[in-house]
């Protein structure tokens, strides 16, 4: 017989306990059953698949390879019946479903709310859920069937053949400050006149703040002495339109900010460039409110595109798997 059928989600759910604790007798008391009726499954489990699935050690319980292979599964399978549970509450009590996305907030500060308007004007019932991270994290959501849609820095990887990706734009890197800062009164600024100023930088790892070091490289210049680091977009923005302190962000937001007349663009023009990808999981795209959010990312982005952005986007490249190990 088939071992796939002796399994159901409490199953499941033993599994995954064993994976987070460790320890048989932990698991047992947290999924009220005992200790030996615990074992015993996981003994016969094994012995149906014919692997090894836990590492017996003095300390507790490991997963093998073939464990974390399985427990992966076991997670994504409750991720998806957690999305199916809270969706079904959604449409039970009036609404037209549900999507969860996840972005950066460098990449997609301007993108993703715009996008969440177009989403509420096709689906005005829908359940919007928002989740900003690490890009890292985010595309390991999305595997394990947590997120429905990712925005973020391209270029990233997995292994997950159901997730697909398509580059939405390429755009420069800018520095920012508030409309009225000393530095905007000079016409052709210089390094050395930015660097004079406190930044607001992106947190160490973040993509725009990798790019704005490689820019500091390829000018051939120093750290600025006094900046202070954060990955909230809203914060940086506070301490912008508050201080003389200069900031680093992409095209996108930047435009958007002056148009707004929060924030202005430093005419220094840097070396660097950074792209924008959507990604999602194919087999997400035949839910009314996942579809209408991958429908509404692209329209921002073209709409961008005719409302005076010269950098035409990258809307219309071949969607492509993304095939590669994800990048640790």
């Amino acid at each position: 017989m088939d071992w796939t059928h002796r399994l159901r989600l409490r199953n499941l759910q033993m599994l995954i306990s064993l994976a987070q604790t460790g320890n048989m007798s932990q698991s047992a008391e947290a999924l009220h059953t005992t200790q030996p009726g615990l074992s015993k499954w996981l003994r016969e489990l094994e012995e149906d698949v014919g692997v090894p699935l836990f590492e017996r050690l003095a300390r507790g319980l490991r997963p093998t390879a073939y464990g974390e292979a399985l427990i992966a599964h076991a997670r994504r399978i409750e991720a998806h019946l957690d999305t199916a549970r809270d969706e079904m509450m959604v449409l039970r009590d009036g609404g037209d479903g549900l999507v969860t996305i996840g972005f950066v907030g460098a990449s997609s500060v301007d993108s993703v709310p715009m996008a969440v308007l177009k989403i509420l004007e096709k689906v005005p019932a829908a359940h919007i859920r928002l989740l900003e991270n690490k890009i890292e994290s985010l595309i390991e959501g999305l595997s394990a069937g947590l997120l429905d849609v990712v925005v973020g820095p391209s270029n990233m990887q997995s292994q997950d053949p159901l997730i697909r990706s398509e580059v939405l734009y390429v755009q420069p890197i800018h520095l920012v400050v508030r409309q009225d800062h000393p530095i905007l009164e000079k016409k052709k600024p210089t390094w050395a006149d930015v660097l004079s100023y406190p930044w607001a930088l992106w947190a160490k790892g973040t993509p725009v703040r990798a790019a704005f070091d490689q820019a500091l490289l390829d000018a051939g210049q120093k750290p600025p002495v006094t900046y202070v680091e954060s990955n909230s977009a809203t914060l940086t923005t506070t301490l912008l339109v508050h201080s003389n302190m200069i900031g680093v962000t992409y095209h996108r937001p930047a435009l958007r900010w002056s148009r707004m007349n929060i924030l202005s663009i430093v005419p220094l023009q840097l070396s660097v460039f950074g792209s924008v990808t959507l990604y999602w999981r194919e087999d997400s795209v035949s839910r009314v409110a996942v579809k209408a959010a991958l429908d509404g990312i692209r329209q921002v982005v073209q709409e961008f595109v005719k409302d005076g952005d010269s950098r035409q986007p990258a809307i219309g490249l071949p969607k492509r798997k993304v095939t590669s190990k994800l990048t640790k």
